[in-house]
């Protein structure tokens, strides 16, 4: 389901049930369109997000991991001046559209009680988080600052007058009417009926309307159906959908209409959670790592075009062998070669006297005709040593390259630091001068921690620096080691000097599954213990060598990875 007006209502309704008369006691802006406010309520500490994201747009309560900028942005320092400490007197939803109002209470610098409103507007690339005086509709910050030159109708500005999002001529399904009647009668087909109650409904999407026609179109009374609707999202069964192509959904209720397979969960923000989190997380990266994919994917392009010009050139050099004989065929024959000739044919004693012709430059003397060729054999056959040595180079650089594409692809949001400060000391980035203060107090990321079924302990390094930390540092030598057989992943370790089979599976789908065959059916995972592994001098960051493994292959499951993921 998309995070339609009648989603905004679902959500609402739990948000104001948990948030009102709740207060502010953190502020944080770890991504650049994400805003987390911590409200203390009912006694717990809750994290909501205000996400204006392009593509993941949500308002909801998170339990989703982030990571804070070691310096708050600008916006976050402005929503902590006007917010700290202030209480979520309402939360109201507009007219069942898609904007959202957090009414707060506070006080000003002169301890004067005031009203703010913190508005998320939830709307695709439009989407935004504005802060506005309630009294004046003067606008305080906004995290998408929106000039006259991106939108004339509405300018989102600090010190500009707040102007509410362009109304749509539609009626607010929650007020009472029955002009669902006259449409189901004039539009019988259940298709046709869903679009039409999309452009007459306010806050409808092409789900929500294609739900109501089918529960529309069911034998009863149709007021039933309409009320019984519209009240699951006063009163929402979180639900996640499974449809036919295997895809998934999330909605207010279990909506018949796509599917019986489905899961329910305790919340609308629990849901939203384990919808978003990979694809969200993925967003994130993407927004943090911009200019590293960019960096690695041109120097993956440029080795392999360079690769594919030495194996040429390798290629070539290959006929070293032919210029030697030649040189040598001609030395022999020396007496029967005369200056001026073109070409002659001799007798190839090394291929049972077969004829064989040979060039010569008619400049030359018969001698020096077959030094050109002793040359031209010493030259290429130089060649072959040198393309040699630089094909390995080369492969090395992308083999290497390769990883670290992978690794960005897998990371999470809080291993980028440690990928871009990788990359500025391999050379690949410009170093950044950091104050001495901002490296302190930069947290080196651990190993994931999993546990097999026996209760086994397995680690998983999401970075080089934890690869090689994990294998060469804190892994007992009789601890197992597992990776995926040529292909770029993470270093796994078991924590055990004799693993059961079971266990050996497990640690091997996490191999699987943290590597870049992650959506691959079946993947060749080495294991080998520890003690059997070295790092090469001078090899690069997470590379090392080992010998004596055995092969298991398996099917990557991120149910596995689920269940194997210890519960906080």
């Amino acid at each position: 389901m998309s995070f339609d007006g009648l989603f905004t209502h679902a959500m609402v309704t739990e948000l104001h049930e948990n948030l009102v008369n709740g207060r502010i006691t953190k502020i944080h802006q770890p991504y650049q369109n994400e805003l987390i406010l911590t409200i203390r309520a009912n006694g717990k500490n809750l994290p909501v997000l205000l996400s204006a994201d392009p593509t993941y747009p949500r308002v909801q309560v998170t339990q989703i991991p982030y990571v804070n900028p070691v310096v708050p942005t600008n916006f976050a320092m402005m929503m902590r001046k006007y917010l700290q400490g202030a209480i979520i007197a309402d939360v109201q939803q507009m007219a069942n559209d898609r904007v959202v109002h957090f009414t707060i209470t506070t006080r000003n610098e002169l301890g004067d009680a005031e009203q703010l409103t913190l508005i998320i507007e939830i709307m695709a690339r439009h989407s935004n988080v504005i802060l506005i005086d309630k009294k004046t509709s003067r606008i305080l910050d906004v995290i998408k600052h929106v000039g006259a030159d991106q939108n004339r109708y509405r300018l989102l500005l600090p010190g500009a007058t707040y102007i509410e999002p362009p109304k749509q001529e539609k009626l607010n399904p929650f007020t009472p009417n029955d002009d669902y009647l006259d449409l189901v009668k004039q539009f019988p087909n259940e298709d046709v009926l869903a679009k039409a109650l999309q452009q007459h409904y306010q806050g409808l999407g092409r789900d929500s309307a294609q739900q109501l026609a089918y529960e529309l179109h069911q034998p009863g009374d149709l007021a039933t159906h309409y009320d019984a609707f519209l009240a699951n999202f006063t009163h929402p069964t979180p639900t996640l959908i499974t449809l036919s192509n295997h895809k998934t959904m999330f909605a207010a209720s279990n909506y018949a209409a796509f599917g019986d397979q489905s899961r329910q969960f305790d919340s609308l923000s629990t849901l939203l959670d384990f919808y978003y989190q990979d694809a969200a997380q993925r967003e994130r990266v993407q927004q943090q790592a911009g200019n590293l994919i960019r960096v690695v994917r041109n120097d993956l392009k440029k080795n392999r075009k360079k690769m594919k010009k030495l194996q040429q050139t390798l290629a070539n050099t290959k006929q070293a062998d032919e210029l030697r004989l030649k040189g040598e065929i001609l030395t022999t024959y020396l007496h029967e070669v005369k200056r001026g000739m073109t070409e002659i044919t001799l007798t190839d004693y090394y291929h049972d006297n077969q004829p064989l012709k040979i060039e010569l430059s008619n400049q030359l003397s018969p001698s020096r005709n077959a030094q050109k060729y002793f040359s031209r054999y010493q030259k290429q056959k130089n060649a072959v040593a040198y393309v040699g040595e630089q094909i390995d180079l080369t492969q090395g650089e992308i083999d290497y390259l390769d990883n670290i594409q992978t690794q960005i692809e897998l990371a999470a949001p809080a291993d980028i630091a440690e990928i871009r400060e990788e990359l500025m000391q391999q050379g690949y980035l410009k170093q950044k001068k950091t104050k001495k203060k901002q490296r302190a107090s930069r947290k080196t990321s651990q190993p994931q921690q999993f546990f097999a079924t026996d209760g086994t302990e397995i680690s998983v390094g999401k970075n080089n620096r934890q690869n090689d930390q994990l294998t060469l540092k804190t892994a007992r030598k009789s601890d197992y080691w597992l990776h995926t057989q040529k292909i770029p992943g993470s270093h796994v370790i078991i924590h055990s000097d004799d693993p059961s089979e079971q266990t050996l599976t497990e640690a091997a789908n996490l191999a699987a599954y943290f590597s870049k065959a992650r959506e691959s059916a079946t993947v060749p995972v080495d294991y080998v213990q520890v003690r059997k592994i070295r790092k090469p001098n001078g090899a690069k960051p997470g590379l090392v060598i080992y010998e004596g493994q055995k092969t298991l292959y398996v099917s990557p499951d991120a149910a596995l990875v689920e269940q194997l993921t210890p519960q906080k």
